[in-house]
């Protein structure tokens, strides 16, 4: 990857971040976002945090590209040829918490990596996004897949499955032997097609981000809840809480690289409950969620 070709990926996903946090305060119509901007001998970051709109409860968009002299562990756990080489990355990573319960939870992530291995350069993007429900509804699922299978689909037949297979296993509570969410898609080291091709993969991806999600919470926001739904959906958010300081890649190459800490953990939910021993009353609404929608399914086909 060329410095031109990297500065390429780093504009596309400054201007990625404009565009949804512009369609995240238009379906909100309340608050706007905040900004911050960290300029640095290392880098750039520049992290948008939303809070306690009409809509969004917490949405937090956020650029960063930072250099180094040593990959942190968890960018070479799959290439340790790479650890202690030079590198250079950029990402936007988003993460949505709405404020009713019947409107999903989502999170995406896209990135770019190149490391000096020597005289080589090797570089590799990844990233994708996923949908965890606290209601399960079979449209916005058929949706969100769609248009994930859309988004590949010019790319390679087979890269829409490939990337929805890594999605569920990655986005797996291997502790609660469950799924977080109903997937999406996830690729990491992929540089497969070639830069220009790879590139419009993630591009192809990042722009149908919007198209996505959002029509899913235009459907569900003014859907009526109460003391239950809500506490439900603060249950679950707790998966979302262990599944990021547990497993996740992205908040664990954060914490090893020193990046600020607001930032890291900004993906947090504001508010979140963990009940000792629960089960969902059999027959419930809350019980469908884990018997129909959290496992693996061929959603565009079902």
């Amino acid at each position: 990857m060329k410095e031109v070709e990297f500065q390429s990926v780093k504009d596309y996903l400054l201007s990625l971040q404009d565009s949804i946090c512009r369609g995240i305060e238009g379906v909100d119509g309340e608050t706007k976002f905040s900004e911050k901007q960290f300029p640095g001998d290392v880098g750039f970051s520049r992290p948008r945090v939303l809070e306690f709109g009409s809509v969004i409860e917490k949405a937090a968009v956020n650029f960063s590209h930072s250099t180094g002299s040593s990959l942190p562990p968890a960018a070479t756990a799959r290439k340790p040829e790479l650890a202690g080489k030079a590198f250079e990355a950029a990402s936007l990573s988003l993460i949505i918490h709405p404020k009713n319960p019947y409107v999903p939870t989502c999170h995406a992530n896209l990135r770019g990596f190149r490391a000096y291995n020597g005289d080589d350069v090797v570089w590799w993007f990844g990233g994708g996004y996923d949908l965890t429900p606290y209601y399960g509804f079979e449209d916005d699922a058929k949706h969100w897949h769609e248009v994930s299978k859309n988004a590949c689909d010019p790319f390679g037949e087979d890269i829409y499955p490939r990337f929805k297979k890594q999605c569920d296993e990655y986005f797996f509570l291997k502790h609660r032997q469950e799924p977080r969410g109903i997937g999406g898609l996830f690729f990491d080291d992929f540089n497969e097609l070639g830069f220009e091709k790879s590139f419009g993969l993630v591009k192809s991806i990042g722009d149908r981000f919007l198209e996505a999600y959002l029509p899913i919470v235009e459907r569900r926001v003014g859907m009526e809840y109460g003391e239950r739904e809500r506490n439900f959906q603060l249950y679950r958010r707790g998966r979302y809480v262990e599944f990021n300081l547990v497993y996740d890649r992205g908040t664990l190459y954060g914490l090893q690289s020193g990046r600020r800490i607001e930032s890291v953990l900004c993906s947090m939910p504001p508010v979140v409950h963990w009940n000792y021993d629960y089960y969902p009353e059999a027959g419930s609404a809350e019980e469908k969620l884990y018997t129909d929608f959290l496992k693996p399914r061929d959603w565009v086909n079902s």
